[in-house]
């Protein structure tokens, strides 16, 4: 069954799979595939055309002799392996592991450090935001209890002058009955 799978292969290579797929797409070239036709250790017989294309029976000659021996390729013989060469290989196999696991540590500690810098530097922008948003809030109140003290100081001072003008006033009324008393 092996040799015949093979052998299926093979012709399956040698068969032009273009010519094939030519015949199907220009109608010139079909004319010559409906009749039998045969490749070397294959022969293809149409079944029926059908709309969707056309059906194609392929028969596999049996094997000759001679390609058996062209595909029964000997492995090359196997070398003693010596227990030092098992301990050389063993030990690379180990030296690779522990490579490959510090490699592994290396990139673990390098993402810790990268999410350490993250941190640190979201702690070190929050810390600044905080401290500018007091400053400005501190600035602001400032600036409103020195408009308010300006406010008062503008209120009194019209008040006192409001006083003085009364002051006028009075004084010029008694003035008034003085003289007309």
């Amino acid at each position: 069954m092996a040799k015949t799978a093979i052998a299926y292969k093979e012709k399956m290579k040698e068969m032009s799979v273009l010519s094939l797929l030519c015949s199907c797409l220009y109608p010139e070239t079909r004319k010559n595939l409906v009749g039998e036709f045969q490749v070397a250790g294959m022969e293809v017989k149409p079944i029926n055309k059908r709309a969707s294309g056309q059906a194609f029976e392929v028969i596999l000659k049996p094997p000759s002799p001679v390609s058996d021996a062209a595909h029964c390729v000997t492995s090359p013989p196997k070398k003693d392996v010596s227990l030092e060469d098992i301990q050389k290989k063993l030990e690379a196999a180990e030296d690779r592991r522990r490579s490959q696991e510090a490699q592994v540590l290396r990139a673990l500690a390098e993402k810790r450090e990268h999410e350490r810098d993250v941190v640190m530097k979201a702690m070190e922008e929050n810390s600044n935001f905080s401290k500018m948003a007091e400053e400005k809030l501190t600035m602001k109140m400032e600036q409103i209890k020195e408009n308010r003290q300006a406010y008062l100081a503008s209120i009194m001072e019209r008040l006192q002058e409001k006083e003085r003008h009364a002051q006028v006033v009075r004084r010029n009324k008694e003035l008034r009955e003085e003289l007309t008393a």
